[in-house]
């Protein structure tokens, strides 16, 4: 029997190397940062940055404006609980990432147990080019969230001005102005004020 060229060439050729992908991770709650260092000691101990490429926690800018004016920069969450990871999926790769202390599961399409109760097996689901650019995209905006100790539905005891001491119901935060409207009892009638920040405390923190 004569083996052509051809099929001696094909049986030679290494495998197409896979291509990374972004994949979300969840992780318990306020261990984003350690998730990510602990990762990423483990990528260079068990050598494997070919694979697992990065590991990032999806953040942007806010500044949190509270009740006296002051205000904080600081950088937020845009996913808690998550972080986002690029990496050539296969088994050992999978493994490297999920018995990562803290680490919960990829998220994915779930395979449902045929018996009894819990939770099946998880299959990764990667990210489309789409939803990566959406994420980095917010990650970037140039303006930074505003962020207040108060919401609407809050009650609260204004503290200063023609208003000291009646309680009242928050009904709406202007964050940019720095004031708040809310509806306050002015001779039993709830009646709309406008009062700053500075001039209210909250009665329900």
């Amino acid at each position: 029997m004569v083996i052509g060229i051809d099929f001696l060439m094909d049986s030679a050729r290494k495998p197409e190397p896979l291509e990374p992908h972004w994949y979300f991770v969840q992780v318990a709650s306020g261990c984003e940062k350690k998730v990510k260092t602990n990762l990423e000691q483990r990528i260079q101990t068990m050598e494997m940055s070919d694979r697992i490429l990065k590991v990032e926690i999806p953040e942007r800018q806010a500044v949190r404006i509270r009740q006296e004016g002051s205000r904080t920069a600081s950088a937020e969450k845009i996913f808690p609980g998550y972080v986002l990871i690029n990496m050539v999926m296969d088994d050992e790769s999978w493994q490297v990432v999920k018995n990562t202390p803290n680490v919960i599961n990829f998220v994915g399409t779930e395979e449902r147990r045929r018996y009894g109760r819990g939770r099946g097996h998880v299959t990764p689901r990667p990210l489309g080019s789409a939803e990566v650019n959406r994420i980095f995209r917010a990650a970037e905006q140039e303006e930074p969230v505003i962020k207040v100790d108060l919401e609407p539905g809050h009650k609260i005891e204004v503290t200063a001005g023609p208003f000291q001491d009646f309680n009242g119901e928050v009904v709406e935060v202007n964050p940019e102005r720095g004031t708040l409207k809310a509806l306050i009892s002015i001779f039993g009638r709830d009646t709309p004020v406008e009062l700053g920040f500075n001039q209210v405390r909250r009665l329900d923190e």
